[in-house]
């Protein structure tokens, strides 16, 4: 696998990385995308990680939150091997603090990813 900075950060990241939308498949959206259940999305991460495609991307309203806690599930134990990217500014509620990217609504919303991905 190729790999590259991230900017200048001093961050490498693979060239290639997984997109998790169709994990979850919850919804008239996502459901369609695909309902990638937690024992498949291993074998996916399995070959991604033998690939050397640690980066797996999802985001807080993919399947409402599923494709995350299924990604999490998927990461189990092995966390460390691996370079996650959630998205977290779309409307995730109906108050009106439940979207943007505020510094109320990033915080709570990094915290309740966290919590779903199953890692800190």
């Amino acid at each position: 696998m190729e790999y590259r900075y991230l900017g200048s950060s001093g961050f490498r990241v693979p060239a290639l990385g997984f997109g998790a939308g169709t994990f979850g498949g919850k919804g008239p959206l996502f459901s369609a995308w695909g309902n990638t259940g937690v024992d498949e999305a291993k074998r996916l991460v399995d070959l991604c990680l033998e690939a050397g495609a640690n980066l797996f991307d999802t985001a807080d309203v993919y399947s409402d939150g599923d494709s995350e806690r299924v990604l999490g599930a998927a990461l189990k134990g092995r966390r460390d091997q691996a370079i996650i990217s959630t998205k977290l500014t779309l409307r995730s509620g109906p108050g009106p603090n439940d979207v943007g990217a505020s510094r109320h609504h990033l915080l709570r919303s990094v915290d309740a990813a966290l919590q779903r991905l199953d890692t800190d």
